[in-house]
């Protein structure tokens, strides 16, 4: 009966909501257009804003210094822009932590320069140490017995090299027609795997266990390989950013190729020697971390709000460009181009650039429920109301090739309008696909109308996502412009309709983002 209704109701609001919503763009609006078009992608500010995020302040981990040296700048920025409300919203989440100095290599049998990264909100060791390598197997908790009182100021590797297969095909890649194509179909659900999520959970179990086994050993470090080839390392976290938090040791990500060679020597019986100095620091003045917040005041609507945003923060191998210095400089950059155009919005326009994404949605999900309602009780406060959309980029630097209409049937007319102007730019695409793992998420979990752009994944998955690839270089100039006139459009689009934009029904209570 539930979904019965849930289906009348949405059935209903398509109904009501179909002629309004077809509407092309006005003259007026193609216009207005022209206007972000020629700003965006002849006078374009994003490749700047992209080098200040990335190469100046570098990789901004959650509650990092550099994290808030580059959301200072930010501020400032959007404070030289004419930006209105310019500010920071703190929420609670834990210590701080950087990685100050690093240094690894093989002593012996051959001396070699190691590949590798700490992971983030783990010691360091005090000093370089040099100490043996040694492999142990754990592959269930009483493996851990069999090495009780061998590992003590040691290095310990504990797992097989990934398989580096060659690569015969472009790691790069921008989606064909037939899988837009594909894309715009709505799949039928498959059953949900819990035997996958039973044994993540238990692999996690068992990984808590070895880590305060190694502590209690008194093990010199943790070498863990890293997925990836060519000296490409993924690298998050090892330890807790929680000051009460699980005791961690000294560890380290690394390149597949450097690891590899360690432990086929170690395979061969022969003895290895590392030299490794890691120097991290952890910060417990400030446990809060904050959003970032900017508006361009509206007119005759000023009291309903469009939002857009991405998140602020990454890890911290790389310099954060693709994840997300290019959602945050693109959002950053749309938000420059309506204020330099001029153009009159009825609603009040608003960017969020939120800090704690990669550690669980944290700082998006703080927002939503200090100003529009809390998912766990559904107990909703008056802002959600007058909340229009919210759109989020955080795909990496690739164009954008349409939208994720999240299960919102009754938008999508709407949007396939707006499109149009943009055909020619690569945007042609519509699915009624949900997609995950990203701060728009936040929004929906409370039944705000939430999108997620698609984009061409470019390298993102294949090379940059998490790691230490993750820098300017891998960010596509023209596809930012695109990105930023696009997202500059919808919201300009969406600012000045009649009507707000169409919604689901109430999703239920949950506990999950995701």
């Amino acid at each position: 009966m539930r979904k019965l209704g849930f289906a009348i109701v949405a059935l209903l609001t398509i109904c009501v909501v179909l002629p309004a919503a077809a509407q092309a763009p006005t003259q007026a609006d193609l216009n207005a257009i022209y206007t972000i078009k020629d700003i965006g992608l002849n006078h374009s500010d994003v490749m700047n804003i992209e080098s200040y995020l990335t190469d100046v302040y570098g990789p901004r981990l959650t509650n990092s210094p550099n994290m808030r040296a580059a959301a200072q700048w930010t501020e400032d920025e959007m404070k030289q822009w004419g930006l209105a409300n310019v500010h920071t919203e703190p929420w609670h989440f834990g210590r701080g932590w950087s990685n100050e100095n690093f240094s690894a290599m093989m002593i012996s049998p051959r001396p070699y320069i190691l590949i590798a990264y700490p992971l983030a909100w783990t010691p360091g060791t005090n000093g370089p140490v040099t100490a043996p390598a040694v492999l142990v197997v754990i592959n269930n908790e009483q493996d851990l017995d069999k090495y009780r009182g061998q590992l003590k100021g040691k290095f310990v590797l504990t797992q097989t090299p990934p398989e580096d297969p060659l690569h015969f095909d472009p790691q790069a890649h921008r989606y064909t027609d037939a899988e837009l194509a594909d894309m715009a179909t709505e799949p039928v659900p498959g059953a949900r795997n819990e035997d996958r999520f039973a044994q993540f959970r238990a692999l996690r179990a068992l990984r808590d266990k070895l880590q305060a086994f190694l502590v209690a050993e008194g093990a010199a470090g943790w070498i863990q390989a890293s997925r990836g080839d060519d000296g490409t390392v993924y690298v998050q976290s090892g330890g807790s950013y929680d000051p009460d938090g699980p005791v961690s040791l000294p560890t380290v990500a690394m390149a597949s190729e450097c690891y590899g060679r360690i432990y086929r020597l170690l395979e061969k019986k022969i003895p290895v020697t590392l030299q490794i100095n890691i120097a991290n620091k952890f910060y417990d003045d400030d446990l809060n971390s904050f959003n970032i917040i900017g508006e361009i005041a509206g007119t005759d609507k000023a009291d309903e709000v469009v939002m857009i945003g991405g998140h602020f923060d990454s890890w911290h191998s790389g310099t954060g460009a693709t994840d997300n210095g290019a959602g945050s400089a693109v959002m950053l950059e749309a938000m420059r181009i309506l204020k330099e155009s001029g153009l009159k919005m009825r609603r009040t326009v608003r960017i969020g650039l939120w800090t704690g994404e990669e550690e669980g949605l944290l700082g998006s999900r703080a927002y939503v429920k200090d100003h529009f309602g809390d998912p766990t009780t559904m107990q909703l406060k008056p802002e959600q109301q007058k909340l229009d959309a919210y759109y989020n980029i955080d795909n990496g630097s690739g164009k954008i090739r349409g939208v994720y209409l999240q299960g919102n049937e009754a938008v999508a007319p709407l949007f396939d309008e707006w499109m149009k102007p943009f055909d020619n730019l690569g945007m042609t695409t519509l699915t009624i696909r949900n997609t995950g793992g990203t701060d728009h998420l936040s929004f929906n979990a409370v039944g705000i109308p939430g999108f997620q752009f698609i984009q061409d994944p470019l390298e993102y998955e294949t090379r940059t996502h998490h790691s230490n690839m993750d820098v300017y270089e891998r960010v596509s100039e023209p596809d930012m412009k695109q990105m930023a006139v696009i997202v500059a459009s919808f919201v300009y689009l969406t600012a000045n309709r009649d009507e707000m934009i169409p919604r689901k029904p109430l999703p239920p209570p949950s506990t999950s983002p995701f």
